[in-house]
């Protein structure tokens, strides 16, 4: 059956859960505050083997939506899933362990229709709660020495600034989408990590992305980086994918592969293994005086993320 203008949804919500029982019902329910009511919740299980499905299917409301894997295929593919099942004119994605503050969709709907069709998509900013004294006096050294980016919506200006890693757009609860703009775009499956960087640099090949500088997105304190030698690998397989763009911003004069490399040295001085650091660095990177100011930089960037704040 094919849905008509008059049946379909406004905005689907994107939900991919695996074994998130006893989160997912926090995510459902952020969803369904929403003071836009006009939308479809897809939760979509990933394989699960906990009580996920009976999460969902508690709820008696005929806008939640429950799809399911028949095994684990990863957090892509379950957002891919999502994206084929939706019917919305809008599609936004909301992590299973992560909540929306209730006005976080009519802000987005409010912003983007006022754009003209080559914007495609919309973010907004997301905070972690219970901010600890220390935690915020970083967030107020992220915003107003190292990290405040000039641009904060765009085109090829912002994929300037996401790669550089100025602006965290934290996709996978913070972005709202054009449905047609996805025709042909998902998630690279392939990817194990920073799949969410690379569909939005592919999102803005297509159009540009607009910003709601307000936090409408909870997510909770986040245990980390992965191990320093997982993190780099997938920095060099992201990187590799993206070198023409990366030669294309690099050949102007902005710095992105170093950045990444100090990102990652960061995760091996907050492990204790400064030697490990210094030789993934190499010579080359630490010879730029930038860098000096990086490595510590990035060492209490990974302290902030679990000390609370909000992320601008």
């Amino acid at each position: 059956m094919t849905d008509t203008a008059d049946d379909a949804p406004l905005v689907s919500v994107v939900i991919p859960a695996y074994n998130r029982a006893g989160v997912l019902r926090r995510a459902i329910d952020s969803a369904l505050a929403q003071t836009v009511d006009d939308i479809e919740v897809l939760v979509v299980d990933d394989g699960s083997t906990d009580d996920t499905a009976a999460v969902v299917e508690g709820y008696d409301d005929a806008r939640v939506r429950y799809l399911a894997h028949d095994r684990n295929r990863g957090r892509s593919a379950a957002r891919n899933t999502g994206i084929d099942a939706a019917r919305g004119e809008y599609v936004a994605f909301l992590d299973s362990d992560d909540r929306w503050l209730p006005h976080k969709l009519e802000r987005q709907l409010d912003r983007l229709p006022r754009c003209s069709t080559e914007w495609v998509g919309v973010y907004c900013e997301f905070l972690t709660p219970a901010p600890s004294r220390f935690g915020e006096a970083l967030d107020w050294l992220s915003r107003r020495v190292f990290a405040n980016p000039a641009v904060r919506e765009g085109g090829r200006e912002l994929a300037r600034e996401i790669l550089t890693m100025n602006v965290l757009m934290g996709p996978g609860s913070t972005l709202l989408v054009r449905r047609d703009a996805l025709d042909g775009l998902r998630f690279d499956e392939g990817l194990v990590d920073h799949e969410d960087w690379d569909f939005v640099l592919q999102l803005l090949d297509r159009g540009k992305i607009a910003h709601v500088d307000e936090p409408l997105v909870v997510v909770p304190e986040s245990g980390g980086d992965p191990p320093a030698e997982t993190l780099a690998d997938a920095k060099r397989r992201f990187l590799d994918r993206h070198a023409d763009r990366i030669d294309g911003f690099e050949a102007e004069g902005t710095d992105i592969r170093s950045i990444h490399r100090v990102s990652v040295a960061g995760v091996f001085l907050r492990e204790g293994r400064p030697l490990d650091a210094r030789r993934y660095l190499g010579w080359e990177t630490l010879r730029d005086p930038r860098n000096w100011l990086r490595v510590p930089w990035w060492t209490l960037t990974g302290l902030r993320r679990r000390l609370g704040g909000v992320n601008r």
